[in-house]
């Protein structure tokens, strides 16, 4: 049953995610069809279902486990070498600076940095479906975006300090998760077992 859930969640999630990927015409249409915050209504609900979903099967399918592979011990300290610039590259999104303008699409390339880490130190079923998903996705994205006319994102303006706030707010939050926020939303600490 988790499996069908996270299958089902993944396919909304991602299908959402993916029509201006795929559709980029169809989307417009239905963008000037509805309207544009309709859509963007549409849209939300669709991604937030689908991301309930995955959540919840994500839960069901770890109390069922079923292996693929087993990683070294050590690879949980590459894990998170790689998660390091994981929070300031989200943070530099919304933050405009030379992080954004030098990477382009930070939240693209931190979603497949988390990806991967997670995929080095998860083996079971579910979290290479997860996982492997949102890489997969992300490096299709990425791929989309230079054949694709760029949409205005929300940010804030450009700022001197950007990249500082973006760096040091995100190594805390980094630190936090290790320590506890992990632990705590997910129940698992990501040094530990689990």
């Amino acid at each position: 049953m988790g499996m069908t859930y996270l299958l089902a969640g993944m396919a909304l999630f991602f299908g959402a995610h993916s029509t201006a990927i795929i559709a980029p015409a169809w989307r417009d249409r239905m963008a000037a069809r509805l309207g544009e915050n309709a859509w963007k209504a549409v849209y939300s609900v669709a991604s937030i279902m689908g991301f309930l979903l995955m959540i919840k099967g994500y839960g069901l399918a770890r109390a069922e486990p079923v292996p693929l592979y087993f990683p070294p011990t050590w690879l949980r300290h590459v894990a998170a070498l790689l998660m390091l610039p994981v929070f300031p590259l989200l943070l530099a999104t919304y933050l405009p600076g030379r992080i954004k303008s030098g990477i382009k699409h930070p939240m693209l390339t931190a979603t497949k940095l988390w990806a991967v880490a997670h995929l080095l130190a998860n083996g079971m079923l579910a979290d290479v479906l997860l996982f492997g998903g949102f890489l997969a996705w992300a490096v299709a994205d990425r791929i989309s975006l230079k054949r694709r006319p760029s949409r205005p994102g929300r940010a804030l303006p450009e700022g001197r300090f950007n990249d500082l706030v973006a760096v040091v707010a995100g190594f805390a939050l980094y630190v936090w998760f290790v320590a506890r926020g992990h632990l705590y939303l997910f129940g698992v600490s990501p040094m530990g077992g689990g």
